[in-house]
């Protein structure tokens, strides 16, 4: 069982501490520091100006001793928190006793192993396995791509406008964001990407807006004239993170699903964000009752920010060979451990139940913002993967609002981030264990700065 602990001596604090002007002079020695030295493909510090120097639960301490909420959680990776106690215990023990292991067996491989398979959506609970490659959710869609192809014989992708799979060359085909690739020449031409059910976005009702989105798919696969020949696999985000929080209506991924066991090709699940209790349920999958063929994992599934990443696939697909998907870092033992014991976490510390109630009070919050300012005008998301959409006026876009909130949020000691196709998404993605007290003392400062912008607006 899990160490007795609330939820509160996880964190520094139940609010922001401010002691500095933001940044602090620390914190600009550092920046600047990495400014001179470090890559110009960096990207955060250049939006969210903070030197980390420690964390804990859900709050992040800058060189200069302020104290941020965080409500980012390294992009969805943090889910029980920063540092957390109970998971560091098991990953400094076993890093004392091995820690690369590439894929010999070792207890915390196969405990991790038989840990996913509990928590596995749908009809996967033993019926698949699951492999590790390099520690990135990237490679994770690496994998899939190349499995879906070996078993399908096919090269044909489907993904969706408004998708993200990762940075590397098969990921990034399938991602649709323009600004990810446009610089790169194509690397996987035969990618086809489909809309997505975005209601809001497309002006319809939600059934509707499946419904076409169902009806494209099924005319890309079986149309005889649809130009689309020998297809492998179609990818979805069960919830699009960095197209918006973007959830999709209720029956379109048992649909989805219906389309490509009617086509023999897997549907394979992105779960990377969404998964380990993001959205109030172990995997997004089971908010709509669906079973992955194959399904990519990364981020929070080391636990405390290890780098890991794997895919869990249906066993019927386990046709490879030795080798068939490989990478040095594939036995990362501290973060196997760690992911075993975040996974031990959540569950007894009811973690699902809590995300989902966290959640529905900051969505609430967020729409009686958005009857003050008339900007917001889309709120979305499920369990602590919540998204908040703002409208372009006569003279500033959504995204430059959502940057000027951001600023506003991070002065005062929130750190949120952005998403959307054009960048007008307040994206919140707190760690798990937001206490009830920082969730309300964050909200307080992010719908204020919301509200605070209401007069800039001119619909």
């Amino acid at each position: 069982m899990a160490v007795e602990q609330t939820f509160d001596d996880l964190h520094f604090t139940q609010e922001p501490e401010i002691e500095t002007s933001i940044p602090g002079p620390e914190s600009k020695k550092l920046l600047e520091r990495q400014r001179r030295i470090d890559s110009s493909a960096i990207a955060y510090p250049k939006v969210v100006p903070i030197a980390i120097e420690e964390a804990k639960g859900a709050t992040i301490r800058d060189a200069d001793g302020n104290t941020f909420l965080d409500f980012f959680a390294g992009i969805g990776v943090l889910n029980v928190g920063h540092s957390n106690p109970y998971v560091m215990e098991a990953v400094q023990e076993q890093t004392e006793k091995v820690a690369h292991t590439i894929d010999f067996p070792t207890e915390a491989r196969l405990d991790l192993i038989e840990a996913l398979n509990d928590i596995a959506p749908g009809a996967l609970p033993d019926n698949n396995r699951v492999i590790f490659g390099g520690p990135t959710g990237s490679d994770a869609i690496e994998g899939t791509i190349k499995l879906a192809k070996y078993n399908t014989g096919g090269d044909g992708l489907i993904a969706f406008r408004g998708a993200y799979h990762g940075g590397s060359a098969g990921a990034l085909s399938l991602t649709a964001g323009k600004k990810y690739k446009e610089d790169y020449a194509p690397m996987l031409p035969n990618v086809h990407h489909v809309p997505y059910p975005f209601a809001h976005e497309q002006g319809l009702d939600p059934q509707e807006a499946s419904d076409r989105a169902l009806a494209n798919v099924r005319e890309l696969l079986e149309d005889p004239y649809s130009g689309f020949a020998n297809p492998a696999g179609i990818w979805v985000e069960p919830i699009q993170g960095e197209g918006g929080i973007v959830t999709p209506p209720e029956g379109f991924l048992p649909g989805l699903k219906e389309i490509a066991e009617n086509n023999d090709i897997p549907l394979i699940v992105d779960e990377i964000q969404t998964g380990f209790g993001r959205t109030g349920e172990w995997f997004a999958s089971d908010h709509y009752d669906v079973t992955p063929d194959a399904m990519p994992m990364a981020k929070a599934i080391g636990g405390i920010g290890l780098p890991l990443s794997g895919t869990m696939y249906h066993e019927d697909l386990d046709t490879w060979e030795a080798g068939g998907h490989v990478g040095t870092y594939r036995g990362n033992a501290p973060a196997m451990v760690g992911g075993v014991r975040a996974i031990e976490y959540i569950r007894d510390n009811d973690l699902l139940a809590h995300a989902r109630e966290v959640g529905s009070y900051i969505r609430d919050r967020l729409r009686e913002s958005a009857g003050v300012n008339e900007r917001l005008v889309d709120v979305r998301g499920r369990g602590l993967f919540i998204g908040a959409e703002f409208a372009d006026s006569e003279d500033q876009t959504g995204k430059e609002l959502v940057k000027d909130i951001q600023e506003d949020c991070y002065k005062r000691g929130v750190l949120v981030w952005s998403a959307g196709r054009r960048g007008n998404v307040l994206r919140l993605i707190p760690p798990l264990v937001l206490t009830q007290e920082q969730a309300t003392a964050g909200m307080d400062i992010i719908c204020d700065a919301i509200e605070q912008h209401a007069s800039s607006s001119h619909n």
